[in-house]
């Protein structure tokens, strides 16, 4: 199995950003053609996309509509999306746009029937968000921390047949300090769901040590700020990836 390689777009007022640990008050804007950004990893040899309404996130619904219609209609690959997707109509919608797989996390944890309903009704396309604090699930655009443990609401989900988790240190998103390894490898070998790495990755070392956990269930991992910040190449991610699988 080869890891998967998804650069971040991350959607504020129309603009591509990114945040510091999730703080919309700590944004660095670097583009405002997110289709534009999109094509730029396309070329780059990017098959997947993660993009996340971060506006959305907040406000408990779509804000960056238009700009995410934009990135789908002419990104040739995959494109994985999150941020205030919480109910079915907003599942419906985005499938229906063309969407790939749409990321659940505060509904997943408030209305875990949601996502059992709706991984039935589109088989592999559901993504549950485990954003942890301190080994705790926060929600809401990460400004709450709720009393359940990562691992305990992972498992809620092992039989709901959903695609992914995707696990995020929110202490270490956007802070190169390095992607949170050892978590993200105990989370899938914890549960039967692959798991998706985020939050942190700071260069190629850690895409070298993620391939080699994909056997473990490491399905793949999201790279935002390493990438804009110059400190690592798409391309080359891509080939460590494919050597290690």
């Amino acid at each position: 199995m080869t890891l998967i390689i998804f650069p971040a777009i991350d959607l504020k007022a129309g603009q591509v950003v990114r945040l510091a640990e999730g703080d919309m008050d700590r944004a660095t804007i670097y583009g405002d053609d997110p289709a534009a950004q999109a094509m730029i990893f396309a070329g780059q040899g990017a098959e997947y996309l993660h993009v996340v309404d971060l506006d959305g996130a907040f406000a408990g619904a779509s804000v960056n509509g238009e700009a995410v219609a934009s990135i789908v209609s002419q990104f040739p690959g995959h494109v994985q999306l999150g941020g205030g997707i919480r109910n079915r109509a907003a599942i419906e919608k985005w499938f229906d746009l063309g969407v790939s797989r749409v990321v659940i996390g505060t509904a997943a944890l408030e209305n875990p029937e949601l996502v059992r309903d709706a991984a039935k009704d589109f088989p592999g396309g559901i993504v549950v968000a485990v954003d942890a604090k301190d080994g705790m699930v926060a929600t809401r655009g990460w400004a709450d921390v709720s009393t359940v443990e990562v691992v305990d609401m992972a498992r809620r989900f092992e039989d709901a047949g959903v695609a992914a988790l995707l696990f995020t240190d929110v202490g270490r998103d956007g802070m190169l300090k390095g992607c949170n390894v050892q978590a993200t490898v105990d989370l899938a070998r914890a549960v039967r769901i692959p798991v998706i790495a985020s939050g942190g990755v700071a260069g190629i070392g850690e895409i070298h040590v993620l391939a080699l956990h994909a056997r473990d269930g490491v399905e793949g991992v999201i790279t935002g700020r390493a990438l804009y910040d110059g400190r690592l190449d798409l391309a080359a991610a891509l080939s460590v990836a494919a050597a290690a699988a």
